[in-house]
């Protein structure tokens, strides 16, 4: 069963627990690129630093093949204080991504709040959630 956005909403706003800045910072950092399933492809990157291709709409435009992490980065930094009333619609399914990931990751493997240089902790963070703040 799909969540409805109201609650995406407020699981991304509970899951998602770095700043902006802090997961910017985390994203340029040799162990965020490390973390994840690596893809079979040219490319080398993690999963979680896919590309996702976005819709534009009409307040702004989104750069398509933009990477997960800095997708979670736009949403916060034009919501820093994550008023429901103000996430756009082209960012819910985002935004439901990354509570999927977060929330079936957190309830599969306990080892990322017990030791933080775990691939599953690097993995989470690269989704915006630091398993040491939780």
């Amino acid at each position: 069963m799909v969540k409805d956005d109201q609650t995406v909403i407020e699981e991304f706003s509970e899951l998602v627990n770095m700043e902006p800045g802090e997961l910017e910072a985390w994203l340029k950092e040799e162990d965020s690129a490390g973390a994840g399933w690596k893809k079979v492809d040219v490319t080398g990157e993690t999963v979680g630093h896919e590309r996702y291709a976005l819709a534009q709409s009409e307040e702004r435009s989104i750069r398509l093949s933009s990477y997960s992490g800095r997708m979670i980065v736009d949403i916060l930094k034009r919501n820093p204080s994550k008023d429901p009333e103000k996430y756009d619609e082209a960012d819910i399914p985002h935004m439901r991504k990354v509570v999927a990931y977060c929330k079936r990751h957190l309830a599969q493997e306990g080892k990322a709040k017990q030791d933080p240089d775990s691939k599953s902790a690097k993995s989470l963070k690269n989704w915006g959630h630091n398993p040491q703040k939780a």
